[in-house]
């Protein structure tokens, strides 16, 4: 497949998205651009959804853990199930009663000024470090199948990257967002089941044989309740899963804020349900595509990588499978990537003008203004973070930095809990250290006791506790 071929299909990728940006981006209005004027439809959002938590590095990795965890993912996705229907009764209820477009106020209502710069300094940083990696990880597959071919630097590469993105959400935001996420979901789950029909014919399987084969596969069982020191234990990884929908979809400002451009609660509430249900089948479906692979594999003879991460573009760009296969994986990759970039520059854009800076206090006739500079230097500082990840050129310690950024959601975990589940005031100037202290103490207790997932469990259950320490009397 030459890069002549792949950036055609980008171009037409890009300019479906700019024709929807074009249509959608009649008014630039802040209400327009934060809340797309809160009268978003909650089916599309539900659906644009799956593009947005179903990232490039879910895209390419649920496949590649077939191989070590079997269908033990299901578990923690059953658990996020039972989160999202915490969040639809006790999160999304507290946001629309307060008519909040960023979610971190609620902590300055209910402890004070530091306690919500604090809260949406956490999700900056978090949120920036994560969109900065998976749109490293994108640029990176660009860079080794388009523009090596033809000698474009690197920083080029990430430059158009980033570009892309900020044309067709400049104007608009979330309103433009919300019809993107529908046709880059599209995108991604079709390229899915092309790609696994055709590897089912490749296998001479119809439906119901290859449901045969999966299941008489080492690597179709989804349940463990053997040993309970096993990362894959079924609770373990089941109430994961609840903390980890409740933090990373209903205390993130880049969820939180489609949910909140529905027309009412009711909508929005609908649109968690549909969301939640349709992902136990998407996830399914991904796992299904993982033991797919490896059972091509194994049939044809392909070494499986080092990796099992590069087990899906190595089949689909590598062994011989006709060119359109290819082609719609670089889009499936493609789209899966952007869907979540996308959102976390309108988020990280909504957070820093309403949180950090305030600009509501601004004259109404700079606020605009205000905002796009706001989302320029968002597109910038995203542009340099990963600029630092190539410098760095480690996996592991990017892997790591990506790591330390899923730790910075227990601090918002705990704070929203106390603030929730308690009647306490706090200290609020000790908030920060509070906070802080809590990712660290979690990183050390790492070092010496190998967690899984429900670290995060721990994380928040520490800022909690130190919460309780520095409550008012």
């Amino acid at each position: 497949m030459t890069p002549t071929i792949i950036i055609i299909c980008i171009a037409f990728y890009f300019t479906l998205l700019f024709y929807i940006s074009y249509i959608t981006g009649k008014n630039d209005s802040n209400d327009t651009f934060f809340l797309g004027n809160r009268n978003s439809p909650w089916f599309v959002i539900a659906y644009g959804m799956i593009g947005t938590t179903l990232s490039g590095i879910t895209f390419i990795s649920v496949p590649g853990w077939v191989a070590s965890s079997q269908f033990s993912y299901l578990q923690m996705v059953f658990g996020f199930f039972v989160g999202y229907l915490v969040i639809s009764r006790i999160l999304l209820p507290l946001y629309y009663k307060l008519e909040l477009t960023s979610i971190y106020t609620y902590l300055g209502d209910r402890f004070g000024y530091n306690s919500y710069k604090t809260g949406s300094s956490f999700f900056l940083l978090s949120r920036t470090i994560g969109a900065s990696f998976r749109l490293y990880l994108i640029a990176t597959v660009l860079q080794f199948s388009v523009f090596d071919a033809w000698n474009v630097p690197f920083f080029t590469t990430v430059l158009i990257t980033i570009s892309l993105i900020w044309v067709y959400t400049y104007r608009s935001g979330i309103k433009t967002i919300i019809w993107t996420d529908a046709l880059q979901t599209t995108f991604m789950l079709s390229t899915v089941f092309i790609i696994g029909f055709v590897l089912m014919k490749k296998l001479d399987l119809n439906f119901i044989s290859l449901i045969n084969t999966i299941k008489a596969s080492d690597y179709s069982q989804a349940f463990f309740f053997e040993d309970w020191k096993d990362k894959k234990y079924f609770f373990k990884q089941f109430f994961s899963g609840v903390f980890m929908a409740i933090v990373m979809t209903g205390l993130d400002q880049d969820q939180m804020q489609k949910n909140l451009s529905c027309r009412n609660l009711k909508d929005a509430q609908k649109n968690m349900f549909t969301f939640s249900t349709i992902l136990i089948i998407v996830d399914l479906l991904f796992l299904s595509l993982g033991a797919l692979l490896f059972i091509y594999s194994n049939q044809f003879g392909f070494t499986v990588p080092n990796n099992p991460d590069m087990l899906f573009p190595n089949i689909t760009l590598n062994t011989g499978l006709p060119v359109f296969v290819g082609i719609l994986f670089i889009i499936g990759i493609i789209a899966a990537a952007y869907s979540s970039a996308d959102s976390a520059l309108t988020s990280l854009t909504t957070s820093f003008c309403v949180d950090i800076i305030e600009f509501h206090k601004q004259d109404p006739n700079k606020q605009i203004k205000t905002r796009k500079y706001v989302h320029l230097l968002m597109s910038f500082v995203l542009f340099i973070v990963i600029m630092i990840f190539n410098l760095i050129n480690d996996d592991s310690v990017i892997k790591s930095l990506f790591t330390v950024a899923g730790y910075t959601y227990g601090p918002l975990l705990g704070m929203f809990s106390f603030g929730l589940f308690t009647k306490y005031k706090i200290k609020d100037k000790l908030a920060p250290f509070i906070a802080i202290s809590s990712p660290i103490i979690c990183y050390v207790l790492q070092l010496f006791i190998p967690f899984g997932f429900e670290l995060l469990i721990i994380n928040g259950l520490i800022t909690f506790f130190g919460l309780f320490l520095i409550r008012k009397k």
